[in-house]
């Protein structure tokens, strides 16, 4: 077999890797009592809910985050495309303000393209429920960036993470747990300072972030037009979307 083709196959192994489930993903999602028993009490309500909209409890979601004006929106899936489900106010994300978070200490929450995947979901959280958005990323680790355990959590206090009340959160915690258990790998979480408009930016040129902003722009864009989060990695230390 010719290099080409060793190479054609390899890529399709790669490819399927990334698409399938494993079998013992079930098993992988972590529980407590205390999270049994917030699920069991609010999966009533946000199957209504869900209903209402022509969603389905358990379906793929997609989390969304603007530090201005403190607002975390949840999409659910449908078809091809993700439907805004709920958005839920943050009641804080430290004391930093605007832009990423760079370093250990800094107070601030970070801005970007993250994920959650079952192992960072945390049923025993100090903070309630919790789940843990991935930070620092690949964008941030290629940056020398510092810090870990950024959160969306409970209990409304917070120096760094995105916290929440309790009632939010177990909506949040119940809807990402029925998605995993439901088949999905990761839970997309796309973090920004604000709305990416125009109008916005050009509020903000004077920011030492103006550039950074510019590239999240792009990803924030791109799912405005198509409601589905778009491929992102990482080239010459930014953002690339596909």
């Amino acid at each position: 077999m010719g290099r080409s083709k060793i190479a054609f196959f390899r890529g399709l192994v790669g490819l399927v890797c990334l698409v399938m489930v494993p079998s013992t993903l079930f098993a992988q999602v972590p529980s407590s009592p205390r999270s049994v028993k917030v699920i069991n009490e609010v999966r009533p309500g946000l199957e209504s809910q869900l209903k209402e909209k022509g969603l389905a409890y358990g379906a793929p979601v997609f989390i969304r985050i603007f530090k201005e004006p403190k607002e975390l929106e949840v999409w659910v899936k449908k078809g091809r495309s993700f439907h805004l489900f709920k958005t839920y106010p943050i009641c804080t994300y430290g004391l930093g303000g605007l832009g990423p978070k760079t370093k250990e200490g800094d107070r601030k929450a970070p801005e970007g393209f993250y994920g959650v995947t079952p192992d960072r979901m945390n049923p025993s959280s100090n903070y309630h429920l919790a789940l843990n958005v991935g930070y620092p990323n690949s964008y941030d680790r290629a940056l020398s960036r510092t810090g870990n355990a950024i959160m969306i959590h409970g209990n409304c206090v917070s120096i760094g993470c995105f916290a929440m009340t309790d009632p939010a959160i177990e909506e949040i915690y119940a809807l990402a747990d029925a998605a995993f258990r439901g088949g999905q790998g990761a839970i997309m979480v796309h973090i920004f300072p604000f709305r990416m408009t125009g109008e916005k930016l050009k509020k903000n040129a004077k920011s030492g972030w103006k550039e950074f902003w510019g590239d999240l722009k792009e990803g924030y864009d791109l799912f405005e037009k198509r409601r589905v989060p778009p491929e992102v990695s990482v080239e010459n230390k930014r953002y690339v979307f596909r």
